[in-house]
């Protein structure tokens, strides 16, 4: 089996809850993708016009700023990138984090942590995004899946 990283962004814990019990049940490292000025609540609250996460999302372009952006990728062969869902797509920090690195020979696998929403939507704006890249079948998690229900999830992905 070749060398995973998982990496993610969480703004509340949960997304960083999913990451630790993927890299668990497949022996994977970890990598958080951390805002340089980290989220409040007051940032998250979506039903806010002027928060700072609906500024955001409302602004294709925006590429929030990463703590870290150097994250050395030569020992991988896959990445899988975990994010919540914010508007129905990837949060724009998953976009700065994309666009810090050099994937192109690299297995991309996305997942999503989200109340209802599903990933199909943010699989579709990434790969429209980044058509270059090698992604592969993504989903969504709560966080309640079997270590057998991930093994299988990614271990299917060399079958995609």
């Amino acid at each position: 089996m070749s060398k995973i990283l998982v990496t993610y962004f969480s703004a509340s814990g949960v997304t960083r809850s999913v990451a630790q019990n993927i890299a668990n049940c497949i022996g994977a490292d970890l990598f958080e993708i951390k805002a340089k000025v980290p989220y409040t609540s007051a940032d998250l609250n979506w039903t806010n016009k002027q928060s700072r996460s609906t500024i955001e999302m409302n602004d294709k372009s925006s590429r929030p700023e990463i703590e870290q952006t150097e994250c050395n990728l030569d020992e991988y062969d896959t990445i899988l990138i975990g994010f919540p869902v914010w508007w129905y797509t990837a949060p724009t920090i998953i976009n700065t984090f994309i666009e810090s690195l050099d994937l192109s020979d690299k297995t991309l696998i996305p997942f999503c942590t989200s109340g209802g929403t599903g990933i199909s939507g943010c699989e579709r704006d990434l790969r429209n995004e980044y058509p270059e890249y090698n992604w592969k079948e993504g989903k969504r998690l709560t966080g309640h899946e079997s270590k057998e229900d991930i093994e299988n999830w990614i271990g299917g992905q060399n079958e995609n």
